[in-house]
This record gives C-alpha cells, structure tokens and sequence, in this order.
C-alpha cells in the first residue's frame, strides 16, 4: 500500500484549514484516511504556534513505515528539524513570462537613456 501523508482540507468557503493525515495515495484529498496527525490552520500568523500542530511520534512511526510526505508536509517537516531540507526544483516558475521581461527591458533602457543625455 502506498501511503502519503498529506493535507486533507476542511473549513469552509475561504477560510481553509487542513487535517495533517496519513492516507492511502489512492485514497481523494478529503476521503478515507488511516490517522489524522495533526492540524494546519493557514489563516493564523506564521509565527503562530497553533498554525501547525504535529503529533510527532506518530508522524516518525509512518515515515518509519515509508510514508511520503507530500511537498507542502515536507517543508513542514523541514521546519520543525525532522526532515533534513531537501534539494527543489522550481524549475520554470520562478522566471518571469515574455511580457514581463519586455517590461523590464524597456524600463531598464528608458532608465539608460536619460543618465546618457
């Protein structure tokens, strides 16, 4: 069985807050999960510390079991010192679109243009 541990989303129409679960991969989002590990609640501070509760021993024991986590629970991970920080690839996303580089290249030579008069 492939399992996952991952967010599962409750609350209601804007104003999310997710179960931190270990599932089956097979399993949807917000369906049948084997335990609930926690709680995320993304609308309180980042420095908040009821914005992520994790029981820990219990998210060893399924990582122990081969439990992935998935993205968004690793860096969770990462920041509470249980995962080592792993290496991402943003590949292509981070860039800037077509028409933002032309912005820039105009503004950037509209800038050029007047310190050369």
């Amino acid at each position: 069985m492939a399992m996952k541990i991952r967010l599962a989303r409750g609350g209601s129409k804007k104003r999310p807050y997710y179960s931190i679960v270990a599932s089956d991969s097979r399993m949807p989002r917000d369906g049948r999960f084997i335990e609930k590990l926690g709680t995320y609640n993304p609308l309180l501070a980042k420095d908040s510390e009821d914005r992520v509760k994790m029981n820990m021993e219990r998210v060893q024991y399924w990582l122990g079991q081969g439990a992935q986590p998935t993205d968004r629970i690793a860096r969770m991970l990462e920041a509470a010192g249980v995962k080592e920080k792993s290496a991402r690839a943003n590949l292509k996303k981070g860039e800037p679109g077509d028409k933002a580089k032309k912005r820039a290249e105009e503004r950037a030579a509209k800038a050029a243009a007047p310190a050369s008069e």
